[in-house]
């Protein structure tokens, strides 16, 4: 064959291109159990520091020290084990009518750990509220974001703005009242925090992921 003309020049791009295809479908598959795994890693460290359990180094051990169970929640608001394999995907998940709900034994006490999600001022925030038994007063929780404003919007996953969680109460006459109100505008200190300063949608993206994801709760939360 001519090497220069053009069928060959086509024919061996052609023949490179399969290649090279061939070759990162390979890579791809391989190491989609790999990056599974360590998104589901990451996943139990951030249900875990809801918990105030923080720079763990091994997350599936800690799951079994705190005797984790991923629970999901029937309509009368009553709870059943996740039999299926561990999710990431809570919005997807709730979609589909799954309401997760992780069960932990922290020192003797049972907490509740529920996922939330919503959206910031650039793009997605996520997060995790734990609950105590009473499944009312908030025992810890984790945020964080996708694209937030550094020193802004990305301070809702600060330890100062997490830090006011604690204690407060998550309902209010059977209905969710844990918010988050303009820096300096809290009117009711039992079940509201300060929001940032600077970074007022943030904070409202904040207030809202917890009302509409907490109240998909409310039958077990008032239960």
């Amino acid at each position: 064959m001519n090497t220069n003309s053009n069928s060959y020049t086509i024919i061996y791009a052609s023949v490179m291109v399969v290649i090279v295809a061939f070759l990162l479908a390979f890579v791809n598959s391989s190491l989609r159990d790999i990056q599974g795994k360590n998104v589901e890693l990451d996943t139990k460290k951030q249900i875990l520091a809801a918990l105030n359990v923080k720079d763990v180094a091994d997350a599936e051990a800690e799951f079994k020290n705190l005797d984790m169970k991923d629970m999901l929640m029937n309509e009368d608001g009553s709870l059943v084990e996740n039999t299926e394999a561990f999710s990431t995907a809570y919005e997807k998940e709730a979609k589909a009518g799954r309401l997760h709900v992780f069960v932990a034994n922290v020192g003797g006490e049972t907490k509740y750990v529920f996922p939330v999600y919503g959206a910031g001022l650039w793009g997605a925030i996520w997060g995790y509220v734990a609950l105590d038994a009473d499944k009312d007063t908030v025992y810890g929780v984790y945020f964080s974001h996708a694209s937030e404003t550094p020193g802004l919007g990305a301070e809702i996953a600060a330890d100062w703005f997490q830090a006011q969680f604690p204690g407060k109460k998550a309902m209010k006459e059977g209905n969710v009242a844990l918010t988050v109100v303009k820096n300096g505008k809290v009117a009711d200190a039992t079940v509201e925090v300060d929001g940032v300063s600077g970074g007022t949608i943030t904070s409202v993206g904040v207030a809202d992921m917890l009302k509409n994801c907490l109240s998909n709760y409310t039958s077990f939360l008032t239960k």
